[in-house]
């Protein structure tokens, strides 16, 4: 007698049922940037000659910045390379729910380690100062550029 056994195996992305965490304190919701007289903030948005990689969430300057669910960090982000914007070139890269992530115009309190959803990680940077009348934001980009909108 010869049996035979069927295996079926079933891969889940854990990513698909991934919703962020609010980011930012005042903003439960995580209310993204629309159109301002700097542009829009959603995936894709035009930038002069360049296409925006990320997806802008609002976040009043000097705000606390939280973790949208457990993470690890894993340092800075330099956003820039132009000193007239150093007031706000900073970030932090994460990982976390199996996805990579860089949160920009964040000071992080730290750059290394674990932090629980919900707690707090840094602070926004000051945009107004170099951006003035823009609708400050905590821009979040996925590791390999892909679009974060579907985590919102």
């Amino acid at each position: 007698m010869r049996r035979v056994v069927v295996v079926v195996l079933a891969v889940l992305c854990v990513c698909d049922a991934v919703t962020f965490g609010p980011l930012c304190s005042g903003n439960p919701n995580n209310s993204r940037r629309g159109s301002d007289s700097w542009g829009q903030g959603h995936y894709g948005a035009r930038r002069g000659d360049r296409v925006h990689k990320g997806l802008d969430i609002v976040c009043s300057d000097g705000s606390t910045v939280y973790a949208p669910f457990d993470v690890t960090l894993h340092g800075n982000v330099i956003v820039y390379t132009d000193p007239t914007k150093a007031a706000i070139n900073d970030g932090i890269n994460l990982r976390g729910e199996g996805l990579c992530f860089k949160l920009f115009y964040v000071r992080p309190d730290k750059t290394s380690g674990s932090v629980k959803k919900g707690h707090r990680i840094g602070t926004m940077l000051p945009m107004q100062s170099v951006y003035a009348g823009i609708t400050s934001h905590v821009h979040v980009q996925m590791c390999n550029k892909g679009d974060p909108t579907q985590y919102f």
